[in-house]
């Protein structure tokens, strides 16, 4: 009686475990599905209405004048940004705030370091190889998908390079997949013409709304460029029809 009530529960769990592999599985396999429907190609969205700056860089000046300035101190601040977190460097360049954000979330956060460009991309890597930060993730996106998985970012900040940005409505429209509920959006930029490197900030703002964000403020750090902040919609959308920045 010992030997088939052993039997029979070994049976049991079995079929259990094939049932809730098989639920995993399928829960994966939709998750893929939604994925995929969710990305969109790049002409699925409008170009914008302005000039767009050349990407001339992989970073806006010295490291040790940033410093100096308190920038990444500031942003990190503004930002709330803390141990654990999950944060997007969307434009990294050779990783200045990567080097800032890797010690800082620890082993429990994960820094998602974006770019689009090899030649950066490859210092970046380079980069992080040297220091050994676990916790980076270099992320090669296209110009209007950062190409991050979905609902894990708790932050993303936009460095000195939202007027680079060829498809911003793409690529704010996929990024807003990949925040959390209430993830935070970070745009540190100047004041000037989008193709001399600025971007005025009513225009950043008309933007950021035209695709669902909300705008949370905006300050003015040192060295006289300015921090917008912006939450992800929960529900992320293509634009509102007929209306332009």
């Amino acid at each position: 009686m010992r030997v088939l009530t052993i039997l029979t529960l070994t049976v049991f769990f079995r079929w259990l475990a094939q049932k809730r592999a098989t639920a995993v599985l399928a829960l994966v396999a939709a998750t893929a599905d939604l994925s995929a429907q969710q990305r969109l190609p790049a002409d699925s969205f409008p170009a914008p209405s302005r000039p767009i700056s050349s990407i001339v860089a992989p970073r806006w000046i010295a490291e040790d004048r940033r410093d100096a300035f308190g920038e990444a101190d500031a942003v990190i601040r503004a930002m709330g940004i803390r141990r654990g977190q999950v944060v997007a460097d969307i434009g990294a360049g050779d990783g200045y705030y990567v080097a800032k954000l890797a010690p800082l979330l620890g082993d429990s956060g994960r820094v998602l370091a974006n770019d689009i460009e090899p030649r950066y991309l490859a210092l970046l890597r380079r980069r992080v190889a040297q220091a050994g930060w676990r916790n980076v993730d270099v992320i090669e996106g296209l110009p209007h998908d950062p190409l991050l998985p979905a609902g894990r970012v708790d932050a993303a900040i936009m460095i000195h390079m939202y007027h680079e940005i060829e498809q911003p409505f793409g690529l704010l429209y996929h990024l807003a997949f990949a925040m959390k509920p209430n993830g935070l959006v970070g745009v540190l930029d100047v004041d000037g013409p989008t193709d001399r490197h600025g971007t005025p900030p009513r225009l950043l703002r008309c933007e950021f709304e035209l695709m669902g964000y909300t705008y949370v403020r905006r300050q003015t750090l040192a060295d006289g460029a300015y921090l917008a902040l912006f939450r992800a919609p929960s529900r992320p959308t293509r634009g509102a029809p007929g209306r332009s920045c």
